[in-house]
């Protein structure tokens, strides 16, 4: 087949896959998750029953699916937030913001407040998440570490542990009101970084 052929169809392909995430987010955040069914799904996405199937086996497939799109989401938003800033401390700063950013977002349009704890449940497994957090995890501690080594913050911790305390730290963003509570809180966790 043509290369243009087999683009547009990926293209179709991703478009679908998409539309069936977010139909399906919809419809549990609406009614819950043992209410939606496959026939909900492909009707509210526009597609047959057996198109539905060949792109995922259950609801729960689609959900994990949904999931695993909005963490990739979010560390590419990470990554993306320190390649726009050239000296160390100012990448660090851009990753810190950016993370608290998400968590403020998520606390207050995160579909997740419509979700049971059955649902977080499922779609926070450690199996499947774990890869996620630890990329996380990662990509901050070298973000501190180069910030350490430019002299921006303390370097009589061991980065690792530096990582988990802004992990941690920001996570608080979740229940912030505003973008100046988030710098704020960014701010603050800054200073606990710097040295003595």
């Amino acid at each position: 087949m043509p290369k243009l052929w087999n683009e547009t169809i990926e293209a179709h392909r991703r478009t679908v896959h998409d539309a069936i995430l977010d139909a399906t987010v919809e419809l549990v955040a609406d009614r819950g998750l043992l209410a939606v069914t496959m026939s909900q799904i492909a009707e509210k996405t526009g597609i047959g029953r057996a198109t539905l199937y060949k792109y995922f086996p259950d609801v729960e497939a689609i959900l994990l699916a949904w999931h695993g799109r909005q963490i990739a989401a979010h560390l590419e938003q990470l990554a993306q937030a320190t390649e726009r800033e050239g000296d160390a401390g100012r990448r660090l700063e851009a990753m810190l913001e950016a993370y608290a950013v998400i968590h403020q977002q998520r606390g207050r349009h995160d579909k997740h407040q419509a979700f049971g704890p059955d649902l977080i449940a499922l779609l926070h497994r450690p199996e499947d998440v774990g890869h996620a957090q630890r990329r996380l995890h990662d990509l901050l501690r070298d973000a501190l570490a180069d910030a350490a080594r430019a002299g921006h913050i303390r370097d009589d911790v061991a980065a690792d542990e530096l990582a988990t305390f802004c992990l941690h730290a920001l996570q608080a963003a979740a229940v912030l009101p505003s973008k100046a509570a988030v710098q704020r809180l960014v701010a603050l966790t800054l200073a606990g970084l710097r040295a003595p």
